[in-house]
């Protein structure tokens, strides 16, 4: 195996971290709207017992196409700003 297929089997190549602001309990739900800033996700779940976490998860895996065990919020889990990574 290369160095290279060995680093991106690790999931250290092919991740991709995002400035996300959640607007949680929102009726334009779900929608992810891209801008300079990063990303605004719009999820219908209120910010109650990690519901709109788990939202946010649910609807960037749906918009990027990949399973939710690969997106991870590393940051900001109870302030409306977050950072997420994306395993592609």
């Amino acid at each position: 195996m290369t160095p290279d297929a060995a680093l991106r089997r690790a999931g250290t190549l092919d991740r991709v971290k995002y400035t996300v602001r959640v607007k949680p309990g929102s009726r334009k739900g779900p929608l992810v709207e891209a801008s300079a800033d990063g990303l605004t996700v719009y999820v219908r779940e209120r910010a109650v017992d990690g519901a709109a976490n788990a939202a946010v998860v649910r609807v960037l895996a749906d918009h990027f196409d990949v399973a939710p065990s690969r997106v991870e919020i590393v940051g900001g889990h109870t302030s409306r700003v977050k950072r997420v990574e994306v395993d592609a």
